[in-house]
């Protein structure tokens, strides 16, 4: 079995109804103990939170986020209410928000659909029309168009194959060469048919083949030939397939490196990947930019949010 890669874990000495009274005792009467609620909640996993409020309804017959929510304010209380929500059931309420309103927000589209394990896109899926009353796919198509849909709806099939087919891949190197650069215009149809549906082990190495035989990344074939939001869903699968804590890297660097910080990106990130894959995140960050995680967060946020999102860095490296 794989080591846990995620930085916040089951909390030793859990006792659900203990945490409740802790809570219940933080939001008592004038004032709110931030401190209390987010070091109790950023140090227990999403299984436990779900049995704290379980318990925190059985004994103050009340819903434990709606508390929290008339307590807190901004991106803390934003924060604490992503954090009270089941994994799949928050990824399937940013996919909702991303989809509904005036607009679509295309980058969380894009950062779920390709980063997630097919398991847990089925998953999402499920959970999205339980929660929603619609189907995802819907939603999507009735959003987005082109072959930037076409891609997603692939992906949002959950179905990517299995293994390596060892005498296909130079072929597929092959092809990608040939639907891209290898031709005037693109033959957008073949690119999301191989990056959509190949397994992430065969296209690491479709990947390789590509480099041995043309000189150059994939990465640079797909944005000499594409533009706009085709083109930063096909750079997140490659960069998905090839490594998904270095993909949520190089996302956390931008959210903060820009002018001004993407809040909701860092927040949306630390939170679904804190017990995924934070641990392997933080180690390809310092890699790649030569700095902590944990020290750039801190430069970039301030207050109990700042706060929170350090505990869930789970160190300093």
């Amino acid at each position: 079995m794989a080591s846990y890669r995620g930085s916040v874990k089951d909390f030793v000495h859990f006792n659900a109804k203990q945490d409740a009274e802790v809570l219940h005792k933080a939001m008592k009467g004038i004032g709110t103990d931030e401190d209390a609620i987010l070091m109790l909640l950023s140090s227990r996993s999403n299984k436990q939170r779900q049995e704290v409020k379980a318990a925190y309804k059985k004994t103050y017959g009340k819903d434990l986020v709606s508390a929290l929510k008339s307590e807190l304010g901004g991106l803390f209380e934003m924060l604490i209410v992503a954090l009270m929500t089941p994994p799949i059931s928050y990824d399937a309420s940013l996919l909702n928000k991303a989809l509904k309103g005036v607009g679509t927000d295309d980058d969380v589209l894009i950062e779920i659909l390709a980063s997630r394990t097919c398991a847990q896109i089925k998953e999402i899926v499920k959970v999205y029309k339980k929660e929603y009353g619609g189907k995802l796919e819907k939603d999507i198509v009735g959003d987005t168009s082109g072959h930037f849909q076409k891609l997603l709806v692939i992906l949002l099939q959950g179905s990517r194959e299995k293994g390596v087919d060892e005498d296909r891949i130079e072929k597929d190197a092959e092809e990608l060469f040939a639907a891209g650069q290898g031709k005037v215009g693109t033959d957008e149809e073949k690119l999301i048919n191989i990056l959509g549906n190949r397994s992430h082990e065969h296209l690491r190495l479709v990947f390789d083949a590509f480099k041995k035989l043309y000189g150059n990344d994939i990465e640079e074939s797909i944005e000499g030939e594409t533009t706009g939001n085709l083109e930063n869903l096909m750079l997140a699968v490659v960069k998905c397939a090839k490594s998904v804590p270095a993909y949520f890297a190089e996302a956390l660097y931008g959210s903060m490196r820009r002018a001004g910080t993407d809040e909701k990106t860092l927040m949306r990130i630390m939170v679904s990947r804190s017990e995924e894959d934070m641990l392997d995140i933080r180690a390809c960050f310092k890699k790649m930019y030569g700095v902590s995680l944990y020290n750039t967060i801190q430069e970039d946020t301030d207050g109990d949010f700042g706060k929170a999102l350090l505990y869930l860095c789970g160190g300093n490296d």
